[in-house]
Formats: C-alpha cells, sequence, structure tokens
C-alpha cells in the first residue's frame, strides 16, 4: 500500500506554514478540516478547528520564534495498527528553529537561535488532515531562555540529533516488508517491557529487543543516555523504581514504515508517583503519561528511540504548575 497521496498533503502543509504569506488561520484551513482534533502539550489540549488551533499555537508561536524554519529529521507514513489498518497517518519529527524575539506562554524571549523539539502525527484522509497529535519539549525552550523548570536529570539533553543514519526522510516509496519487520520489533518491545512484569533483570530484559549501542533520547527533565547499562542507570531503572501501579498501555496510533516507526497516546499509561521521579517528592496521586515515542530499527533490534513526554501535564496533575513556577523563577532573578 502506497502512502505517498498522504505524505503529499502534509509536505504541502508545512511548505505553505514555510512561506508564512497567509496568516495562520488560512493556511491551517486550506490542509484540515473544520471539525479538525489536534492534541497538544500542556498547557495546550486539546482543541478543535484549525481557526482555533491557528490562534492558540501557531499565530503566538510564529510571532515569538520569527523567521520559524522546520528542520525534519524523520518522516514517515503507514496505516494504524490500532484500528485495523482503517486509517492513515503522517508523522513529522524534528525541531523548529527560529529567532526568539517576543515571549511565548511566558518563557523570555532570548534575541537568539531558539529550537523548540516537535514530533507530530497526521491523519489524512480524503486529501485533508483530519486529526493531529503534536508534541513538543517546552521545558527544554525554557532551559534555552536561562530557566531551569526542573531539578538536576539522570541524563543529559543537548539539541537532540536525527538518526545516526541520516535516513529518516521517507520521502519516496519503501519496502512494506521493512515496514512490518519495524513493527514486530516495537510490538515486542511492548510485549516484554511495556507492562514491567517479565520478571527478568531489567538489562537482560532490555536485550531482547534494543541493540546494545542503543540511545535513548528522552525529554528536557530527564534526558538521553547511550547503551544498555546507562539506559538502565540513567533512566529505565530510577524511572520503574520511582512509580508503583502502572496501568496498562494504550495507543491512539502505531505505524511503521521502513526503519522507523513509533506510536502516541492521550494517555499512554497511568502511574502513581512513589518519590523519586526527577527528584520530585512522592505525591501519591496517579497520573497520566501523554508520550509519543519514535524508533529506529537496526537488524532486528531497536537502536534509537525519541521521547517526548508531556511533562507539564503530568506534574500539573501532581499539583504542581510548571510554567506558573518558572514565571515565579524569572521573577526571583530580576
Amino acid at each position: 500500500m502506497s502512502f505517498q497521496a498522504e505524505k503529499e498533503v502534509v509536505r504541502a502543509l508545512y511548505a505553505d506554514l514555510a512561506e508564512a504569506i497567509d496568516p495562520a488561520e488560512a493556511i491551517l484551513s486550506r490542509h484540515i478540516v473544520p471539525e479538525g482534533i489536534w492534541r497538544g502539550y500542556h498547557p495546550f489540549g486539546e482543541l478543535e478547528g484549525p481557526e482555533i488551533v491557528a490562534r492558540e499555537f501557531w499565530t503566538p508561536l510564529r510571532s515569538a520564534l520569527s523567521h520559524l524554519q522546520r528542520r525534519e529529521d524523520i518522516f514517515f507514513a503507514g496505516a494504524n495498527e490500532i484500528d485495523g489498518g482503517a486509517s492513515v497517518w503522517v508523522v513529522s519529527m524534528g525541531h523548529l528553529m527560529g529567532l526568539f524575539d517576543r515571549p511565548w506562554l511566558g518563557i523570555p524571549p532570548t534575541g537568539k537561535m531558539a529550537f523548540l523539539r516537535y514530533c507530530e502525527f497526521n491523519r489524512v484522509h480524503d486529501g485533508r488532515i483530519h486529526e493531529t497529535a503534536m508534541y513538543f519539549d517546552l521545558p527544554h525552550l525554557m532551559v534555552q531562555a536561562g530557566l531551569n523548570p526542573f531539578p538536576p536529570q539522570t541524563a543529559a539533553h543537548l539539541v537532540q540529533p536525527g538518526p545516526q543514519t541520516h535516513d529518516g526522510l521517507l520521502y519516496a516509496e519503501t519496502d512494506p516488508e521493512e515496514g512490518r519487520k519495524t513493527l514486530a520489533a516495537i510490538n515486542a518491545m511492548i510485549s516484554d517491557l511495556g507492562q514491567w512484569q517479565s520478571g527478568l533483570p531489567l538489562e537482560e530484559e532490555l536485550r531482547r529487543t534494543w541493540a546494545e549501542d542503543m540511545i535513548w533520547w528522552g525529554p528536557e527533565g530527564i534526558g538521553a543516555t547511550y547503551t544498555i547499562p546507562r539506559y538502565a542507570a540513567q533512566h529505565a531503572g530510577p524511572f520503574r523504581a520511582g512509580f508503583a501501579e502502572r496501568g496498562q498501555t494504550r495507543h491512539i496510533c502505531r505505524l511503521a514504515e521502513g526503519h522507523y516507526g513509533g506510536f502516541f497516546g492521550w494517555p499512554n499509561f497511568t502511574a502513581r508517583p512513589t518519590g523519586g521521579f526527577m527528584g520530585m517528592p512522592a505525591t501519591g496521586k496517579k497520573g497520566e503519561f501523554r508520550v509519543i515515542d519514535i524508533y529506529r530499527r537496526s537488524d532486528d533490534k531497536l537502536a534509537e528511540n525519541w521521547v517526548f513526554i508531556d511533562l507539564l501535564h503530568f506534574w500539573n496533575q501532581q499539583g504542581v504548575d510548571i510554567l506558573q513556577r518558572m514565571n515565579g523563577l524569572k521573577h526571583h532573578e530580576n
């Protein structure tokens, strides 16, 4: 099955946004159905209709990050396994880069280049976009503006690169068998590791589905980590130790094409913090994790994983408003 027509719909939207000749509302209305659903990182949540998405998200963002440029690292499409292949989704991941010239969501401008790490899933049907999930890394933008919204993280966070293999932009058709292999690897990982119940030592668990030199590109507040032992020590182990009562994995979309695949949920799962996660105290309150995961497969193992977690939404459920706290830090420093 070819997904070229759906890819072209999304690429046309991105081309219009890049030209920035028309207002965002006019651009989005050409490509998105009037009842289109847009799911975004906190504080945006779920929005309906291109006009509202333009007003709440794109227009303020384009005003804050002038000369906005999309630096895409991964682009692929596929049929959604969750609904039995009834829907086709197109995935784009990379950074939105611009000159941070005006405040955005209370984050002060720097007058310098800034990178907003993003990943976007678009459901395309009959030549229009009907549904979008767009997650981004607001805490990373805060750090670029000189604000640190979280305690020191367990791993490292940089401006995160695309795939080591530099082959993530699947604009042309690909071999369907490669996509099936990638989806099988992702599903094996979910089955083996997703519920934390395999009974194996953590590193042995990971080696079932991950390459030894895997890289987990996590969000600001957690960071990125390299190799199975360091991933176990710097994220997987601390994360599991800091939570109880992990809920069942739930996805809205899961797909793969070529050596790339991914999924998102709203939420993906729930868990109750028991203390230690991101250096924050236990609350005992069950919270939602809204997550996008993008994977690169090498042979039969997962080699790279780019992860977007709506940490602002999670901590807001725990009674901690990170945006409000950030503004308090900003005023204190001034």
